[in-house]
């Protein structure tokens, strides 16, 4: 039997590298880092095999760490010292992620991009200022324009601490607009943002809300967070974020979103960033740790698929490990 097509051909070894359609990078890659002000040493965590949370004095050595793998961008979380019904840690001068961010700065090259929302700094573990009475009616939920204020005091007080890039992720409607213009007004017009533009109820989020102690204390946050039903949605969320004025949108999470970072991907002309989220990663760890999976090999495949469906960034705690294999 005679075949006029035989896709095999461009399979061996040799000529498969060759016509490889996608790749990933190192400089495709962020790697989260967990800054705890509570620490005097570092803690793992749990359902996040191999990261720890780090004291402020272990931030510098913890990102030195990444950039040896050839990842060259981070982005700071903060577990604050204290907490309060607006998470005022989250835009003081010398709060957690400020001293880290100063630390880094100064003493490596990494592009620091520092997360910003404020479940990990309210004693409610909600993304932003709570209507009065909320803890006794769950059906209320966050003050939008409220917490814009606090958005924007936030974003200014990470630049000036010299962070590279912020990422806002809280949320909240008009929240790009609110922080580009107070960093426009604070003479900060250079720093770019990175928009959680579509950023979803996701059950996926169980260990990092361990890792940042950002779990709701009631509640939940599906009246701010997308509907994981909607894929239309999407669009309407980072075209809304581009209008605003982010520079880089982001999909949260990435591998049960695919369809919508394609969409993302096809329908704006800014850099594209996918979450590989906490449980996406808990999950293969769960399942390499039973011998069913070859964590090394599903770790890449699953960041390829990512990158695949039209990522230019990657945000992923496989970011070290999958670098090194690079």
């Amino acid at each position: 039997m005679e075949f006029t097509e035989r896709p095999r051909r461009l399979r061996g070894d040799g000529v498969r590298e060759m016509v490889s359609e996608t790749s990933v990078s190192a400089s495709d890659l962020i790697a989260p880092v967990f800054v705890d002000a509570t620490a005097d040493e570092r803690v793992p965590i749990e359902s996040m095999p191999g990261h720890e949370r780090v004291p402020v004095e272990e931030s510098v050595a913890r990102v030195r760490e990444v950039m040896e793998t050839g990842v060259e961008a981070v982005m700071l979380f903060g577990i604050p010292e204290s907490k309060d019904p607006e998470g005022s840690r989250a835009y003081a001068e010398d709060g957690v992620v400020q001293r880290a961010t100063r630390r880094i700065t100064d003493r490596t090259d990494a592009y620091v991009i520092a997360d910003l929302c404020l479940c990990e700094y309210t004693d409610h573990g909600h993304c932003g200022v709570l209507e009065s009475d909320a803890a006794a009616d769950p059906e209320l939920t966050v003050r939008n324009d409220a917490t814009l204020e606090l958005y924007a005091k936030t974003a200014v007080s990470q630049a000036e601490a010299g962070a590279d890039m912020i990422a806002p992720s809280g949320m909240m409607d008009g929240q790009v607009a609110a922080i580009r213009e107070a960093l426009d007004g604070a003479g900060l017009a250079d720093v770019p943002i990175m928009a959680y533009a579509a950023k979803y109820a996701s059950a996926f989020y169980g260990p990092f809300r361990d890792a940042a102690d950002g779990a709701p204390a009631f509640g939940d946050r599906r009246h701010y967070q997308m509907d994981p039903a909607n894929r239309r949605e999407a669009k309407r969320e980072v075209r809304l974020d581009v209008e605003q004025g982010a520079d880089v949108v982001m999909v949260k999470p990435a591998l049960p979103y695919l369809d919508v970072v394609r969409d993302v991907r096809e329908s704006v002309d800014r850099p594209v960033a996918a979450y590989n989220v906490s449980g996406e990663y808990a999950m293969l760890h769960a399942a390499a740790e039973q011998g069913w999976l070859d964590l090394e090999a599903v770790a890449h495949e699953s960041l390829l698929s990512i990158k695949r469906a039209g990522a230019d960034l990657i945000l992923t705690y496989f970011a070290e490990d999958v670098a090194e294999l690079l």
